[in-house]
Formats: structure tokens, sequence, C-alpha cells
């Protein structure tokens, strides 16, 4: 009897243990846990795009999304999220892999007292200050930044492409927001640098409609303003270095750089200072969406 009863101890065990390898191989089933480490792989793949709380911004960073999809990656949009206090920490923990940026902002974000003015000096300079785990990738020939404008008809009547041909005109006045009259690129920049004498009036949200009047001759006004395209206005170019310059950059997550790299570049390559303006005017003027917008744009670029 003791042996029957050791025999079917052991049965009721084996049993027992064929129970707990089947329950094992259960829960292992890659319909069950392993789809949900499916998911979390996924997830992991999944492009964080994030932009500001500005249409312009924004525009860019849908065109990025928009890009990426067309060559097969996944894409999470995170738009609107403020300023660079709240969304530079993001990038800084990974939670946004991509976002598109200005160059000379970003630069003075991360070093207050940098000297470097120019578009390239300020991109190499830019790469130094990043801190780890972020890059940036090429940055566009688009700009957003301060620049000194003129109406197209005073542009023609003097000869004018550049700050330095401002040069020798008397009666010249430069319209802007109030603290121009004292920043370095103000009527005291453009003498020592250009040597180039200016009045100043302090026209601030009226300034285009100043210029365009004739009341001020020179305008400061942001480079993609939409009001540039449609109030036909001329870009003087500053090729020594008066205004900070801040082309459009994209600021990536290192760990993707690499693989999205050859999609983002070209969209860089593609954005002009002038394609940049028309974006803006069809959103702010034409009332249309980023979606709208970007996808138009990728189609006409050959990039979609």
């Amino acid at each position: 009897m003791s042996t029957a009863r050791t025999r079917l101890t052991a049965a009721l065990a084996g049993t027992a243990i064929a129970a707990l390898a089947l329950a094992g191989c259960a829960s292992s089933d890659p319909l069950s846990d392993d789809s949900n480490d499916s998911g979390n792989t996924a997830d992991s793949s999944t492009i964080v795009i994030g932009s500001q709380a500005y249409y312009s911004n924004e525009i860019i960073a849908e065109i990025y999304a928009q890009a990426l999809e067309g060559a097969g990656f996944t894409v999470e949009r995170n738009f609107n999220i403020g300023q660079r206090d709240v969304y530079i920490p993001s990038l800084e923990d990974g939670s946004i892999d991509l976002f598109p940026e200005y160059t000379g902002n970003l630069l003075q974000f991360f070093d207050p007292q940098t000297t470097a003015t120019t578009s390239d000096d300020v991109y190499a300079a830019l790469k130094d200050a990043l801190p780890d785990g972020l890059t940036v990738l090429d940055q566009s020939p688009a700009t957003d930044q301060d620049s000194y404008n003129v109406t197209a008809a005073f542009a023609e009547e003097n000869g004018l492409t550049s700050i330095e041909d401002l040069a020798g005109i008397e009666g010249l006045v430069l319209g802007g927001a109030p603290e121009l009259e004292e920043r370095p690129y103000g009527p005291k920049g453009l003498k020592d640098l250009y040597n180039v004498d200016v009045a100043f009036s302090a026209t601030a949200d009226t300034t285009v409609d100043e210029l365009v009047a004739g009341n001020i001759q020179v305008a400061n006004v942001y480079s993609a303003d939409p009001r540039i395209k449609t109030d036909d206005l001329v870009t003087l170019e500053d090729p020594k270095g008066l205004f900070l310059a801040s082309n459009v950059v994209p600021v990536v997550n290192a760990d993707i750089a690499d693989e999205i790299a050859d999609v983002i570049n070209a969209v860089s390559a593609a954005l002009t200072p002038e394609g940049l303006v028309a974006l803006n005017v069809e959103s702010t003027v034409d009332q249309r969406s980023s979606e709208d917008i970007a996808k138009d744009w990728l189609a006409d670029n050959g990039l979609s």
C-alpha cells in the first residue's frame, strides 16, 4: 500500500509539473504577453516631433512629419507646446525626438555670451553648445530672424541689395520696436559696421505700414514675416553679420540622427527664405491648414 501511495503521489506531482509547464508556455504565447512586447517595440521606434506654439514653426514640423511618414517612419506629433524653457527639457530627456529650431536663438539659449553672428559660425558654435544626447542636422537656407527691409520701389531707385548699399544715402529713417534704438544691431551697429547713418523712429507694430507709407525708409522685420511678400518688400543682405543668423535647423535625438538624416536634410535643403515666407502667407492670408500646406510643399519640391 505504501508503494502504491508513493506511485500515486509521484504521478500527481508529475501532473502538477506538466500543468505548470503548460501554463508557462501559455504565458509566453506571442498572442498574449509577447504582443505587449511588440507594442512596446513599436512605441520605441516612433519618432515624436514637436513644435512651438507658432504657426510658422508648426508648418515646418508638419513637413518633417509627412516627409518621414512618406519614407516609412512612424511619427507622433506633439505640436504647440510653448517656448524653449518648456520643450528643451523634453528634448533632453528623449520624450521628443525632433524639433524645428533656429540656430541663432537656440545658440543664445545655451550660450548667452556667444560672439558668433554669421550663419556658418553660429551653426558651428551651436553644435558645440548643445547638451549630450542632442545634435543638429543640416541647417536650411531659410531664416526667421531680425532683418532690414525696404520697399521694392526704394530698392530699385537706389540699387539696393545689401545693407552696405545704404551707405551714403541721406535722410534715412529706421523704424522698429522702441528697444531697437539701443540694440547692437540698431543705429549704432549700422554706423559702426556698415557706415550707414540713420535717424530712428519707434514704430513697433506699425513698422511695415510706416515703411509702405514712406514715413520710414528702412524697417526692422522678421525675415519670415508674410508681409515681406504681401507688401512687396526687399530684405537686404547682411554680409558682415550685423544680425545674429537664425537659420531653420532640425534639432534631433543623437541616437536617431543618422537614421532620419537623409529625409530631413533633403527638406532643409529645399526650404528657402522666400519659400518660408510663402508658406507663412498660405497660413495667415489663405488660412490653409498646416497639413495641407505641408502636403503641397512636399509634392511641389519632389519630396513626397
